[in-house]
């Protein structure tokens, strides 16, 4: 490293965010920057340890310690193309990855680990701004065609891959844009929708043929993606939502939250909709039911749509504020994660179950819910007893933020034929394969709902295991 000894004397310094008055009135990313001198400070605190926890922690295997070097180095052309070795969307993963690698940083054990993600987002954007990605297209065409269904991280990693080994890819998208999770399920403030234009743009470039508003079952059988392919690369995520059983649930003014966040992202993409099926949080008092990320994006939408009152509950207990023993370094800490979301203004509870839905003219106006406790037994799980203790919230708006179950089945899943494994994610074998002939799985529709870095790096390894099956091929 060129200053070994940078992290003794250099404190870690994050760009924060806009300040809330400010971002509460419209969508743009609430993250700022820091400028290049002071990002160059911030990467000469890696210490370029012996063994690199945030290489092991990282999905894709990131190799921090080297790119960290070049950015203090200012050698960003160097940096941005080690990054890129690894992760086909490091402006993607800068954004929105909750940075597994820096929890596993050796300076996390004093809570001042390097700023890899927010290096990462910096590097990308002075990458992009100076010219230094290009598009790369592939130097010589392979004769198969390959499509991938679902353009979500996994889906587009897959194809990008692919394709720069030669492959025809034609990328199939249900919705009227491409993007998948990144274009509909992550808010603008956290990803602005002009960074996954930008790349798209790039693999336009490279000879990926994009095809939007085409849902395989309805748009196109899936007899005839496999009469019209060589191999099939399915990436659709876990989209099949976690419901809840609760009296008064069938009720209006109670929605998913995927349906709120995807809405919303819609609106602003100014793709039409009709009138009564929009969702608002307009003057209304929003209960969010689920306390994880996809509940605190619900929390900063709602807060931007004008809520009175924004609430957020969930069943399991309060994590850990700071240090938590049971997950201690390396490992993902499990502690209490106050998002930007959060600080906008909202009611965080915790031990809390939904007990029934109560409203007035078949439309939600309050909800009960119960506060219960969690038991510890001897085999250490962890069992949920309930107090007796009741109240009821006033909720004009419910959002169910309680995760994903697995891929929807009913459609071309079905059609196609492939086995489900005990979950009711698709079945794949070793080498990512389904059990119909040359379908491959890959992403969340395969492993759960998981993060976009792991997507990434599972649609990376779905594009080697379908090159492999070409070459098994080729030498029978």
């Amino acid at each position: 490293m060129g200053n070994p000894k940078a992290f003794l004397y250099i404190p870690r310094k994050e760009a924060g965010y806009r300040p809330v008055q400010e971002r509460i009135y419209d969508f743009g990313e609430v993250e700022q920057t820091l400028n290049r001198e002071d990002r160059k400070l911030q990467a000469s605190r890696c210490m370029d340890c012996g063994v690199p926890f945030c290489h092991w922690a990282c999905p894709l295997g990131n190799k921090m310690p080297e790119w960290q070097d070049l950015i203090y180095k200012e050698k960003w052309q160097e940096a941005i193309d080690i990054l890129q070795e690894t992760n086909n969307f490091p402006e993607f993963t800068g954004r929105v990855c909750p940075a597994p690698c820096e929890k596993s940083c050796v300076l996390s054990l004093h809570e001042a680990p390097l700023t890899i993600r927010e290096n990462e987002a910096a590097i990308t954007e002075l990458a992009f701004n100076e010219g230094m990605i290009k598009a790369r297209p592939p130097r010589k065409r392979i004769a198969k065609k390959i499509a991938v269904i679902g353009s979500g991280p996994s889906g587009l990693a897959a194809a990008q891959q692919l394709n720069r080994k030669g492959y025809t890819v034609t990328v199939f998208e249900k919705d009227a844009h491409i993007g998948g999770l990144l274009r509909y399920g992550i808010p603008n403030f956290k990803l602005a929708k002009n960074v996954i234009d930008r790349r798209l743009k790039l693999m336009e470039e490279e000879g990926i043929i994009f095809s939007p508003n085409m849902e395989v079952g309805k748009n196109i059988s899936a007899k005839e993606l496999l009469d019209s392919f060589d191999a099939i690369c399915i990436a659709v995520g876990a989209g099949q939502p976690r419901d809840i059983q609760a009296e008064g649930r069938e009720m209006r003014g109670i929605y998913f939250a995927m349906d709120f966040l995807s809405q919303q992202n819609k609106q602003l993409l100014g793709e039409t909709m009709q009138q009564e099926e929009i969702i608002s949080a307009k003057n209304k008092h929003v209960l969010v039911i689920g306390g994880g990320d996809t509940g605190s994006d619900c929390v900063g939408t709602s807060i931007r749509q004008g809520a009175v009152k924004v609430t957020q509950i969930e069943i399991l207990p309060q994590p850990p504020i700071g240090k938590n023993p049971e997950t201690p370094w390396p490992y993902y800490p499990l502690i209490l994660k106050t998002s930007s979301s959060h600080e906008e203004g909202c009611t965080r509870r915790w031990c809390l179950n939904t007990k029934a839905f109560i409203g007035k003219n078949g439309h939600v106006t309050e909800v009960l819910i119960e506060e219960v406790e969690w038991h510890r037994e001897e085999n250490g799980r962890m069992t949920m007893v309930s107090t007796g203790k009741t109240e009821t919230v006033k909720a004009d708006l419910v959002l169910l933020a309680l995760g994903f179950l697995h891929p929807v089945h009913e459609g071309f899943l079905n059609e196609l034929g492939v086995k489900y494994d005990g979950r009711g994610n698709i079945e794949v074998d070793k080498n990512g394969k389904t059990s119909v002939d040359k379908i491959f799985a890959t992403g969340d529709s395969v492993m759960g709902a998981s993060l976009v870095v792991r997507a990434i790096a599972s649609g990376r390894k779905a594009a080697e295991n379908i090159h492999h099956f070409f070459r098994q091929e080729q030498k029978n």
